[in-house]
């Protein structure tokens, strides 16, 4: 059997939850959702986590409450998944993409900074393989120019900077809860902000736009009388979701912890072999995510091919952007981004992981390069 790049580690734990869920007959938004959020907020220092079902959905909301519209330019890297420039431009605004760094994949700051305008609405850093971007210079940059930060943190839900959990400052982060993520909800992500009113128009734009019933669903009832108060969408998470993401959050500190180790091996395994280069990670303060190396000399096929012969999977994370139709109008040359885009490659990187698994992946790399 292949050994896949990632996998969700669920089991009794999560179906116990989901039972209690059942047992209720209140299967969507409701008190096990508002739980949920209650027990993100402990663990993050957040002042308010607002649920969503997915972390595209996450960025699409938090642009949308903080007015980015037509014409608006977010910057945001290349290199990142695609629902990143999809949130930008489902509301009219322009992504403008910059560069990463090629030590550790985040965004390139020094590069934002040249890429500012007078239309520039929002900074979107991604932070990489979970790894947190510098914080302090984005943040900076945010309040001399009255620019809003929106992190995009689908990979680094628990992960820090400086000591401080992403979510627990700045002005907005939001997380993605999907299968493969370090905490998974089946489906699910989250918008975390300190503003009072940002969020209070989070929480109404999330169920289509309705105010004024949420105490009724606190008591898991439906109330006849509603109002639509703004533009909204259907982007709330059920209760069997956050279900789900109460059992996992209740394992979440051993599932880092091992992938920490395993981090650490690879990073022991290949620091040295020449033909590679190893990002480099600051696991005090990261939660991985994911396991990504640099293959030089144009050897990336010939080595997925090699793992492919002893069942061991792949990935790429991710082609840059600017070089999708979709995103054609908005290219522009990005030298550095499209080096590494030829050369980043995705190695097995999950909980269940077993000493055999690991041990698979360190001897056919090292052999592949004897």
């Amino acid at each position: 059997m292949t050994i896949p790049v990632s996998r969700p580690s669920i089991g009794q734990e999560e179906l116990k939850e989901v039972g209690k869920v059942f047992a209720t007959g209140w299967l969507g938004l409701g008190s096990t959702v508002f739980e949920f959020e209650k027990e993100l907020e402990g663990y993050l220092g957040a002042r308010h986590v607002l649920a969503v079902n997915s972390g595209t959905t996450a960025l699409h909301i938090a642009l949308d409450a903080l007015g980015v519209g037509r014409g608006d330019e977010v910057i945001v890297p290349s290199l990142t998944f695609c629902a990143s420039v999809q949130a930008i431009t489902s509301l009219g605004a322009v992504p403008v993409f910059c560069e990463v760094s090629p030590e550790d994949l985040n965004i390139n700051v020094a590069d934002v900074e040249r890429r500012i305008t007078r239309r520039t609405k929002a900074i979107m850093p991604v932070h990489y393989c979970g790894q947190a971007c510098d914080m302090d210079r984005l943040l900076e940059m945010g309040r001399a120019g009255n620019i809003s930060i929106v992190e995009d943190a689908a990979h680094a839900f628990g992960s820090s900077w400086k000591g401080r959990r992403l979510g627990s400052f700045g002005d907005v982060t939001c997380f993605s809860f999907d299968p493969i993520k370090n905490l998974t909800c089946g489906e699910g992500g989250a918008v975390v902000l300190s503003d009072d009113g940002v969020a209070e128009l989070v929480r109404t734009k999330r169920i289509l736009g309705i105010d004024k019933d949420t105490w009724h669903r606190y008591r898991n009832e439906r109330a006849w009388f509603y109002e639509v108060t703004t533009q909204g969408y259907r982007y709330h998470m059920s209760n069997i979701n956050a279900a789900i993401g109460l059992a996992q959050l209740k394992k979440f500190e051993s599932f880092v912890e091992k992938k920490k180790d395993v981090v650490r091996r690879y990073n022991e395994a290949f620091r040295h072999i020449e033909g590679l280069r190893v990002l480099n990670w600051n696991l005090d303060d990261t939660a991985p995510f994911t396991y990504i190396l640099r293959v030089l000399n144009d050897r990336r096929e010939e080595l997925i091919a090699f793992l492919a012969q002893r069942d061991i999977g792949t990935g790429i994370h991710y082609i840059p952007n600017h070089l999708q139709p979709f995103f054609k109008e908005y290219s522009t040359p990005l030298p550095a981004t499209e080096e590494i885009g030829e050369q980043i490659l995705t190695l097995p990187l999950f909980y269940d992981m077993t000493e055999e698994q690991i041990r698979s992946v360190i001897r056919s790399v090292s052999e592949f390069f004897l």
